[in-house]
């Protein structure tokens, strides 16, 4: 029985590596399928190969043989060969263990003849089912290599039946020194027909590129676009392989590309981290190195009997006997703020050099140098001026060096020269080189300037009449107008939306927005009255707060003067008025032009060119009282300006621009402006450059600091200038004409600052109409 269980277990370890050999084939043919794209049904073929067997019980060998001759490719009939080859090495294995059973058999001597019969069996079962399957590997073989053959070219990329210069290379340190011209920008040859040389010198042509309609019949048919890339060297197309897209993907995740890396692997320890106790020297030190050092201490010794001697100083008592020693000598008349220089070594200043002897001074010179008679008696006519001479010689000729005379006036000359040099100064001259582009300023660009306006973005459009004067507030989201139309209209500037409307009983010539962030105030002149109006736009508390201020009068025991009484009452709005915005009404006995704002928002001026010597008045909102700054009429006054940070008041007459100091009262400076008659004026943020608008078409630039006259005089426009006004910001400024056409110029002001001075100029202006 022990037998009998001997066979049986070798006889199920063979069934169970047939069915290991069965199902590894079998997925083989299922990954052959996936790669050419088509569905073999191996159970067809099995079944095939089965009838075949049963009908024809020819063996094996023969069908391959068959099989083989229909087969033309070369890589077919190896795989044969490798069968066969394959089968006969199985034959004798099975021969082997038949002879190791009957071996057993013999020695053991207890089996039956049954058995023998059953293990035959199960021998010769195994055999035929190694036969088939070798019999279905060589078929698939021929049928995947038909379809190879059979397959047409059409359907392959044309990648494929391209030559790739890459199947040529093995690595790709090759590939990236294909191309020997460097690492250069590729965009060099674009204008070529190649791409750069190899190692041999031979041009790297293009490849030829199609248009977008190739590439996108080429997205839609080329399986592996995905995979493609270009390589800038070379220009041609390179698929990248699985394992570069795994290498892609890892670095996309942040990983080590290698896989097979282990980065938890065991530290190896290339230098031990153990102290052994061994000694550096294999012998020990000797006694002396232990004994300090008898050529030291001698030295030492020396160090300390010079110093107690005196002979060596510490650097603390050197800088001491340097401090206590005069200088021997000095200069006898040099001051005590001069430095002490020697001009022979620092500046020193070689002589001039005389002039190198000409052809008159030859001993044969040529007959032209030669004096005529005529020329001689004009020499000796010069006896008493010799400075006048041409030549302070006479020229002469001789046959031969050798004949020529000693010089008579030698030592003279010498003498002259040494004089010359003893008595002449000579100092070095600074010439001063300037060129004409460095005067003239270099101007911007426009694109450097931006932003400023260049079309018509926003049209406020709701007046019937004439606009005579706009304004805008502090944040600058609100713009206010007055028209000839008797009404005063705020708008929103982003939006152009006209937010509300207030009526007055005359034309409004002026209107100005309160500087001041904390209080909702505009001044309106409105013939003879001006209003200040809370326009309740905005914050609803800066309102609300401006309405407490101003609604009681404060108290106070001054008595107005009856020159400011009869210019100017202060009043309160009645309720139809109130209800308006109108918060204060300030009546003037002539018609009002101009109202301007004090920086501080406190202080207002208004102007009343028919008001002689009280055409300016000067009000304070917080006391309500007005004063009249001038006793004598300087003029017809067209417009004030208060300085934006000084307590200086700008008044422009007809022809001159007078600033006068409010504290002191006094007027600081005339500025004259060669015009007949100023419209307007507008002062810069900075307060050091004024600009005003003349009707005689001009527009004048005056630098406060550098003169009263114009430092730039403008001719932008046609007609008469009604406008201008400084940007807050930006170097530029913007005026309106009534050519229809309104002129953004772009002037820089230039500040230099030193220790002991401050230098302003204005850069020259551009125009961006």
């Amino acid at each position: 029985m022990g037998n009998k269980q001997k066979h049986l277990k070798r006889s199920i370890k063979e069934v169970n590596k047939k069915g290991n050999v069965n199902s590894d084939s079998d997925e083989e043919d299922d990954f052959m399928n996936i790669v050419n794209g088509e569905d073999i049904d191996s159970s067809d073929s099995e079944r095939e190969i089965e009838d075949s067997e049963d009908e024809d019980n020819q063996p094996v060998e023969e069908e391959s043989e068959a099989d083989s001759d229909n087969i033309s490719n070369n890589d077919t009939g190896e795989e044969v060969e490798n069968e066969e080859s394959s089968e006969d090495s199985e034959s004798e294995e099975t021969d082997d263990s038949e002879e190791a059973d009957d071996s057993e058999e013999k020695e053991e001597g207890t089996s039956s003849n049954n058995e023998q019969t059953e293990v035959k069996e199960t021998e010769k079962r195994n055999k035929l089912d190694k036969k088939q399957s070798k019999n279905k590997q060589a078929n698939r073989n021929f049928i995947v290599n038909n379809k190879r053959e059979n397959k047409p070219e059409s359907t392959g990329n044309a990648s494929e039946n391209k030559k790739d210069e890459y199947d040529e290379h093995d690595t790709s340190d090759e590939e990236d020194i294909r191309n020997t011209v460097g690492n250069i920008p590729m965009n060099w040859y674009d204008e070529y027909k190649h791409l750069g040389y190899d190692w041999d010198g031979n041009q790297l042509l293009k490849p030829e590129t199609g248009d977008q309609l190739d590439a996108f019949l080429k997205r839609m048919e080329d399986p592996d676009f995905w995979r493609t890339v270009k390589d800038p060297q070379t220009g041609q197309d390179v698929v990248l392989s699985e394992e570069d897209i795994q290498i892609i993907k890892r670095i996309r995740a942040q990983k080590i590309p290698d896989v097979t890396f282990d980065e938890y692997a065991p530290w190896i320890e290339w230098f031990t981290s153990e102290v052994e106790q061994m000694p550096i020297r294999k012998f020990p030190e000797h006694k002396r190195s232990f004994l300090p050092s008898r050529d030291e201490a001698k030295k030492v010794s020396k160090l300390v009997h010079a110093l107690k001697m005196g002979w060596i100083k510490t650097r603390a008592e050197q800088e001491k006997l340097r401090a206590k020693k005069e200088p021997q000598f000095y200069m006898l008349w040099q001051t005590d703020d001069q430095s002490e220089e020697m001009r022979r070594i620092h500046k020193h200043i070689s002589a001039p050099k005389r002039f190198l002897p000409g052809h008159a001074e030859s001993y044969n010179p040529p007959p032209e140098y030669l004096f005529d008679a005529k020329e001689l008696k004009d020499w000796d006519k010069l006896k008493n001026s010799p400075w006048k001479r041409k030549l302070h010689f006479i020229p002469q000729k001789h046959d031969s060096l050798r004949k020529v005379p000693a010089y008579p006036r030698f030592i003279k000359e010498r003498f002259l020269r040494c004089l010359d040099l003893y008595l002449c100064p000579r100092a070095i001259k600074m010439k001063l080189s300037i060129e004409p582009e460095s005067l003239v300023p270099k101007l911007p660009s426009p694109k450097d300037l931006q932003p400023f306006p260049t079309v018509l973005a926003i049209e406020y459009k709701g007046h019937s009449d004439m606009v005579r004067s706009i304004s805008t507030d502090k944040s600058g989201q609100f713009l206010l107008s007055g028209s000839d139309d008797g009404t005063v209209k705020i708008w929103e500037v982003n939006t152009g939306r006209c937010l509300k409307t207030i009526k007055t009983d005359n034309v409004v010539r002026s209107v100005e927005w309160c500087p001041n962030a904390a209080l909702a105030l505009i001044l309106v002149a409105s013939g003879q009255e001006v209003l200040l109006i809370n326009p309740h736009v905005g914050d609803i508390l800066v309102n609300s707060r401006t309405d407490t201020v101003l609604k009681e009068a404060p108290k106070s025991n001054v008595i107005i003067n009856e020159r400011v009484r009869t210019t100017v009452q202060w009043a309160e709005p009645e309720d139809s008025l109130y209800k308006r915005g109108v918060r204060i009404i300030l009546k003037h006995f002539k018609e009002v032009s101009q109202v301007t704002w004090h920086g501080r928002g406190d202080y207002f001026a208004t102007v009343m060119p028919d008001g002689q010597n009280r055409s300016v008045l000067i009000s304070q909102i917080s006391k309500r009282r007005s004063q009249l700054p001038f006793t004598k009429a300087k003029g017809l006054v067209q417009c004030v300006l208060f300085h934006p940070t000084k307590p200086y008041l700008f008044v422009a007459t007809q022809r001159h621009v007078r600033i006068y100091d409010l504290v002191k009262q006094t007027m600081m400076k005339k500025l004259l402006t060669n015009s007949k008659w100023i419209s307007t004026m507008a002062i810069h943020p900075g307060g050091d450059n004024l600009l005003v608008g003349t009707y005689d078409r001009k527009m004048l630039w005056f630098d406060l600091d550098l003169s009263t006259k114009p430092y730039q005089t403008l001719r932008l426009h046609g007609t008469a200038v009604r406008g201008v006004t400084f940007h807050k910001r930006y170097p530029l400024f913007a005026s309106g004409s009534d050519d229809k056409s309104l002129i953004i110029s772009h002037g820089m002001r230039f500040v230099t600052k030193s220790p002991h001075r401050t230098i302003k100029a204005s850069g020259k202006p551009r125009i961006f109409q």
